[in-house]
């Protein structure tokens, strides 16, 4: 399995950034997917997750301004972020648990100057 994911960079608090990530390696559409994330010196923490029946949850602190959508046919799995603010600049992890394991991409940099 490998996770693979790509967007992110530098924005200005108050825009857009949308970030995405490739499964590979197994049956994307029969499984959950989330988006973690991770400043320096903090802990990994959840972001939002995604059912394999495309229903959403979210952290509060990012809920009304990220969406996570899934599309099967491509495998991939975004992460549309609206309304950023600095504290949400982190590396961002797109994650796929199973029972066996977690798998995590490698991370990608959301950057949110003020």
């Amino acid at each position: 399995v490998q996770l693979v994911e790509s967007g992110g960079g530098l924005v200005q608090a108050g825009g857009s950034l949308n970030v995405s990530c490739v499964a590979s390696g197994i049956a994307f559409s029969g499984y959950a997917m989330a988006w973690y994330r991770q400043a320096p010196g903090t802990q990994r923490e959840f972001v939002a997750y995604i059912t394999s029946g495309g229903n959403p949850n979210y952290a509060d602190s990012v809920k009304g301004r990220l969406t996570i959508s899934r599309d099967i046919t491509k495998n991939t799995v975004h992460l549309q972020m609206n309304s950023l603010k600095p504290e949400d600049t982190a590396a961002y992890y797109c994650n796929l648990p199973t029972i066996g394991r977690s798998y995590w991409g490698q991370g990608i940099q959301v950057t949110v100057s003020s």
